[in-house]
């Protein structure tokens, strides 16, 4: 988990830049179809590796999916060389990545079954913290499983992939955006926007290791539900700060100024613009808001401050979120074989990832970021209504068949 971690930490803040160098007709659109191909690829092979460590001894499907990682970062190494097409390389080269990384689901389905009820929240957890370790330096035989008596709640099953889903939906969003969004608010040049938010992704990925460890302990006391009711309205609040306010509005890239993509538009919303007519003049290329993108002329700036604090609360409250709905998740199946199950987790975590970044990518080239945080904001609210929903649902296989006396 550490090590596929730093692969992918490495790669996902640079993809935007990388892809405008490489092929110079991809646009923003085009981004989400990238960041989503990994998750694609990562939807279809994690029930596939899910079932072969069924029945099979876990190291293979992990050794066959490393390999089959290394060669699709070799290829994404060199999708620059072809002469042209070179966006689709990129495609099909991440597409293969997330693949590879299908296999989070035989890690998951091994912890489950290796640890016992007491001990499964540490360990989920340390196992989210060597990933969040991954993130930062980045910028076995079967278990003998015993099939037991009594159903799995399959609505809570189906809840549980379903706000997993939604989680990492979320997540998705916000690293996909992350890197536009400060180009087009700060007018950073590509070199910057990499840096920074390399910074920033490594920044979080130290929060998230502090509230993992801060997870087992508070877990014990306020319980796995808890955390995650808690964890979204972190998150929620994160994602209302992000909304744009105020009379200050972003730079505008000058060589769209040059061509007459805003004659028609009123003089009045012309006006506010024409002092940043200078702006973004870089060797790299223009920086600024692209007038194309015609939101840039009526939406204020999201102030660095604000992109800082919601960067912060949102990289609290989805680690919680995290770690707390796949460990409620192999509570709720017990101790049946789950390596099936976990694969579907992974595989709705894997839509997520598919459906976000396409989202996300299309809402803010054309409806701008106002849009787009207030449906998240919309999405998160129907998120705590469907928890309450099903909270009394969210307990382990063992207690509701009266094995386990319930934690307060």
């Amino acid at each position: 988990m550490f090590l596929s971690s730093v692969g992918f930490s490495i790669v996902i803040m640079s993809v935007w830049p990388y892809l405008q160098k490489i092929d110079p007709t991809a646009d923003a659109s085009f981004l989400g179809w990238i960041i989503a191909s990994y998750s694609l690829g990562q939807m279809v092979a994690s029930p596939l590796f899910g079932l072969w460590s069924n029945y099979r001894p876990r190291k293979e499907p992990l050794v066959i999916s490393i390999f089959i990682s290394v060669a699709a970062n070799c290829l994404y190494a060199y999708v620059h060389v072809p002469p042209s097409h070179n966006k689709y390389y990129m495609l099909v080269a991440r597409a293969l990545v997330g693949f590879g990384a299908g296999n989070v689901a035989v890690v998951r389905s091994y912890i489950a079954g290796a640890t016992s009820l007491q001990e499964r929240t540490g360990a989920m957890a340390n196992t989210s913290a060597s990933q969040a370790l991954g993130f930062i330096l980045g910028p076995a035989n079967p278990d003998e499983v015993h099939d037991a008596q009594g159903s799995i709640d399959q609505v809570a099953v189906i809840t549980t992939n379903i706000l997993f889903f939604i989680i990492l939906f979320i997540f998705a969003l916000f690293e996909t955006i992350a890197t536009p969004l400060t180009m087009d608010m700060y007018a950073w040049t590509r070199e910057q926007a990499v840096l920074y938010n390399g910074i920033i992704l490594a920044a979080l990925g130290v929060e998230a290791v502090m509230v993992f460890m801060g997870i087992k302990i508070l877990s014990k006391r306020a319980g796995e539900r808890a955390l995650l009711l808690g964890g979204l309205v972190v998150v929620f609040i994160g994602f209302f700060i992000l909304l744009p306010w105020g009379s200050q509005f972003p730079k505008i890239q000058w060589e769209d100024l040059h061509n007459d993509s805003i004659s028609d538009a009123p003089a009045a919303e012309r006006a506010p613009y024409l002092w940043t007519l200078p702006a973004g003049n870089s060797s790299e290329g223009p920086t600024g808001c692209p007038v194309r993108q015609s939101w840039c002329l009526s939406t204020p700036v999201i102030h660095l401050a604000q992109f800082l604090v919601a960067a912060v609360l949102i990289g609290m409250g989805y680690p919680a979120c995290n770690v707390m709905s796949y460990t409620l998740y192999s509570k709720i199946l017990g101790p049946k074989p789950q390596g099936v199950y976990m694969g579907w987790l992974t595989a709705s975590g894997s839509g997520a990832r598919i459906l976000g970044p396409v989202f996300v990518s299309q809402m803010y080239t054309y409806c701008g970021p106002r849009w787009s945080f207030s449906l998240v904001c919309a999405i998160i609210l129907l998120t705590v209504v469907l928890l309450g929903a099903v909270y009394r649902r969210l307990i382990p296989f063992s207690v509701r068949h009266g094995r386990v006396q319930e934690e307060t």
